[in-house]
């Protein structure tokens, strides 16, 4: 072989080399037998594929360190205040009052009355005939059975704390408007924040919709624990709704077995 043959013998290896580099080869085995009497390349004659390092994620900021740049990430649930107010300095706020049309046609105003340093409270919509009469929150017939029902679970009606969003009765006992209960419920509110109870029962849809701000019905929510920040709060129906359907007294009497066994259950921690 002449010295041109070598030469083009040098750059037609180097084209291949060049050709073998762009795929991503960087070497061949070499064979072990002459050309043309070489057998299938053993195992270990083959190149190794090595699976691809897995991608490892950065390393995360030292405990805290978010924090310190942004504050607490987590969102605290919110929690009642405790207030130090009294139930005599919120009715001398309420005064002869009115602030929504319920003063032209009622008797009396009609406030909260128990226990107040109770566990347990109920909360009705309005006053009714009976009430606005003798300006005590549940006393007619709605107000018979919900003693009854607060005896079923083991207390008595002067432990626990009774009230409704609105403290004036409604003409013909009809609900009463979102405004109206707009003007009644801050101070349901502040009452609230006095006592801190373990539990609320809301007593109808009026209630529950107030007291939750939610649009969801009570036959919904019903039987299933709601929160008012940080308080229970078991919504189910409301007792004059029960002299109407009799039929919904065992769907009440086990969402109150539910607030009896929590009650129970937390006694300990009260």
């Amino acid at each position: 072989m002449d010295s041109s043959e070598l030469l083009d013998l040098v750059k037609e290896t180097k084209k291949q080399l060049l050709h073998l580099q762009a795929l991503g080869i960087e070497g061949l085995p070499l064979s072990k037998e002459p050309s043309g009497t070489a057998e299938p390349a053993a195992a270990a004659d083959l190149p190794v594929f090595q699976p691809a390092t897995p991608k490892t994620s950065p390393p995360k900021p030292a405990s805290g360190s978010l924090a310190s740049l942004f504050g607490d990430l987590a969102r605290e649930p919110e929690k009642l205040a405790s207030s130090q107010e009294t139930f005599e300095e919120i009715h001398n706020d309420i005064g002869d009052c009115t602030r929504c049309p319920l003063h032209r046609e009622r008797t009396t105003v009609v406030h909260t009355e128990g226990n107040r340093k109770a566990r347990l409270m109920f909360v009705g919509e309005a006053p009714g005939a009976d009430e606005d009469i003798q300006a005590r929150p549940f006393v007619g017939r709605a107000g018979q059975l919900l003693t009854k029902i607060i005896e079923a679970i083991g207390l008595k009606r002067e432990e626990v704390l009774i009230g409704n969003v609105n403290r004036c009765r409604p003409p013909g006992n009809r609900a009463p408007t979102p405004e109206e209960a707009s003007m009644c419920k801050p101070f349901l509110l502040r009452e609230i924040s006095i006592v801190q109870p373990d539990v609320i029962v809301v007593l109808g849809n009026t209630a529950m919709r107030n007291l939750l701000d939610t649009r969801e019905g009570i036959t919904k929510l019903r039987g299933t624990f709601q929160d008012y920040k940080g308080i229970k709060v078991m919504p189910t129906f409301h007792p004059a709704y029960l002299l109407r359907d009799p039929s919904k007294k065992r769907e009440t009497w086990e969402d109150l077995k539910k607030v009896r066994d929590y009650l129970d259950a937390t006694a300990q921690q009260s």
